[in-house]
């Protein structure tokens, strides 16, 4: 089993910063920038999606992001051929499979895994052969949980937008209900011998609770980061997330 980490780590999400970038058709801002930033100001890891549209990182973003980071990259992923094979060619430190629709905003819900176990542990076997972690992004259900343990992915990450989406909209109940729903799966995923993540849509008013849960080993943060860098700088954005977390753990 899992033992628990004494520091949470924070993979700091840079697509947004893509997201910038592609609006003009430029070569700024910069998301490369934007992860080596993000190094210094205490991230652990960086996450970048790769998704089919490309509608923020570039394939050329993550060759650059491999050859310019020293801390892990987390490749966020659609479970496709096209994909696997991208991440085949790299060899991330980690691959996190999510859903993927083109209509889309934002990834909207967590994989389904159950329906899909079958092909899904065919498709991450080569994954993990190649000496990446595999991570599959899920809502907190147990039924799916089992499904991820099933299939030999080593970590879940636990979908937090629906926690966020009922703070953000004053549904109090709602959002505590959804909360020990995250608490209870992942103590749940954490006693299966999963390493848990959690993350979507957390801000500085609603990291502290799930940063608490002891068996969340790291959050991926960065949408609210990059939008709050607007304000106050990428360094101090992270750091502000860094002591929100760091504080919510010790207590």
């Amino acid at each position: 089993m899992t033992q628990f980490a004494g520091r949470l780590r924070l993979g700091v999400n840079i697509d947004h910063v893509a997201t910038v970038r592609n609006a003009r058709g430029s070569a700024y801002p910069d998301p490369i920038r934007a992860a080596k930033i993000a190094e210094e100001a205490g991230a652990d890891g960086i996450t970048a999606h790769l998704r089919e549209d490309r509608r923020h990182i570039s394939d050329a973003d993550i060759d650059n992001l491999m050859e310019a980071l020293s801390v892990p990259l987390n490749f966020e992923m659609a479970a496709t051929d096209e994909m696997q094979a991208i991440a085949l060619r790299h060899k991330p430190h980690a691959v996190c499979i999510v859903p993927e629709k083109r209509e889309e905003r934002t990834t909207e819900g967590g994989l389904e895994v159950a329906r899909e176990e079958n092909r899904l542990a065919h498709f991450i076997a080569p994954l993990r052969e190649a000496g990446c972690r595999v991570s599959i992004f899920i809502a907190a259900d147990q039924k799916q949980i089992e499904a991820a343990n099933r299939i030999g992915a080593q970590v879940i990450e636990l979908h937090t937008g629906a926690y966020c989406d009922f703070h953000a909209e004053g549904r109090f109940d709602e959002r505590a209900a959804e909360l020990e729903r995250l608490r209870e799966m992942s103590a749940f995923a954490h006693s299966l011998g999963l390493e848990v993540h959690a993350g979507h849509g957390l801000t500085y008013e609603t990291v502290s609770p799930v940063a608490a849960f002891p068996e969340v080993m790291e959050l991926n943060i960065g949408h609210f980061i990059i939008g709050e860098a607007i304000f106050r700088g990428l360094s101090p954005a992270i750091a502000e997330m860094r002591r929100l977390m760091d504080e919510a753990r010790c207590q």
